[in-house]
């Protein structure tokens, strides 16, 4: 069984920032691509960035020229910088993978932005 841990939530101001890392249980090289996924109280889970075996990346408009998501194959490690942060970022943050028909998720993070 695959586990996704994430770490570096926390609380932070508005525009600040907090970089969230998801480690993975086995080479990430193995997944077809890796997601950040958030969701807020009350709210539906949305998602955040997508980053693909080839490196290629989405992101949602929401969080576009802010957040940037990167992979480190060398130690199995998807991560998430979060720049200027506002309160409408304040979320539980989760990991996922995605192997063919297999998916995987983290237990999340939560991420608090006071205004």
């Amino acid at each position: 069984q695959v586990q996704l841990v994430e770490s570096g939530g926390g609380s932070v101001q508005a525009g600040g920032s907090l970089r969230l890392s998801c480690a993975a249980s086995r080479s990430i090289s193995s997944f077809s691509y890796m997601n950040w996924y958030r969701q807020a109280p009350g709210e539906q889970r949305e998602l955040v960035a997508t980053i693909t075996d080839g490196g290629s990346t989405y992101y949602a408009n929401t969080v576009k020229g802010r957040f940037t998501i990167s992979r480190e194959d060398a130690k199995n490690t998807v991560d998430l910088q979060m720049n200027s942060l506002k309160p409408e970022d304040t979320a539980v943050y989760y990991c996922y993978a995605n192997a063919f028909q297999n998916e995987y998720w983290g237990q999340g993070t939560q991420v608090t932005v006071s205004s």
